[in-house]
């Protein structure tokens, strides 16, 4: 029987090799199109109400402009995921899927004629609305507790929801948040239902 300090261990080392898997492989994709697609993977981005722009709601939470937008990307992803994954890594996985899908196409139906939208930030706005809006479905005190931490330090984060920054795809936070809110609520009906 392993003791309860090595199985938290444990834990913790499945939460840093997934977020250290994908991290690597956002900054792996990066590399390769910079050096190799002198930038042309984007392509492979949302582009709205595009038939071919839908494959872009799986390809653009891998895809960023450069560097500075993957590096403005990683740091909020690897925080705010490993919050999601110390509740259960089945939620980290169900989050970023209603997000990357919620954000993707939300993003395709309303996004600018002519545009391309990559990043992971429609992810990373899902995985800021599941964790804010966590502690109001779950009406647990360690959900709420996680929810106001969260707002304190990244509640700022909202804003970016809003058509506010040119070159900032508005559209993908927005649904994201959306598709964040969609798998609080998902979730805390799973949990809650015998």
């Amino acid at each position: 029987m392993s003791s309860p300090k090595s199985s938290w261990q444990q834990e913790l080392k499945s939460h840093a090799w997934i977020l250290g898997t994908l991290v690597a492989l956002l900054w792996g994709i990066q590399i390769v199109n910079d050096l190799i697609f002198n930038g042309g993977l984007a392509r492979y981005g949302i582009m709205p109400r595009a038939g071919i722009g839908l494959r872009g709601i799986v390809f653009a939470p891998f895809l960023h402009g450069n560097f500075g937008h993957l590096m403005a990307n990683t740091i909020p992803l690897v925080t705010l995921g490993w919050l999601i994954l110390l509740q259960e890594v089945g939620d980290f996985l169900i989050v970023s899927l209603v997000a990357m899908g919620v954000s993707g196409l939300g993003t395709w139906l309303i996004g600018a004629p002519g545009s391309v939208h990559v990043g992971a930030s429609g992810v990373i706005f899902g995985y800021l609305g599941f964790l804010l809006m966590r502690g109001w479905f779950e009406r647990s005190i360690s959900a709420i507790a996680l929810s106001l931490v969260v707002l304190m330090f990244y509640g700022s984060l909202v804003w970016g929801i809003f058509p506010n920054q040119p070159g900032v795809s508005w559209e993908g936070h927005l649904f994201g948040f959306v598709g964040g809110v969609l798998a609080a609520r998902l979730i805390a009906k799973r949990s809650i239902t015998p």
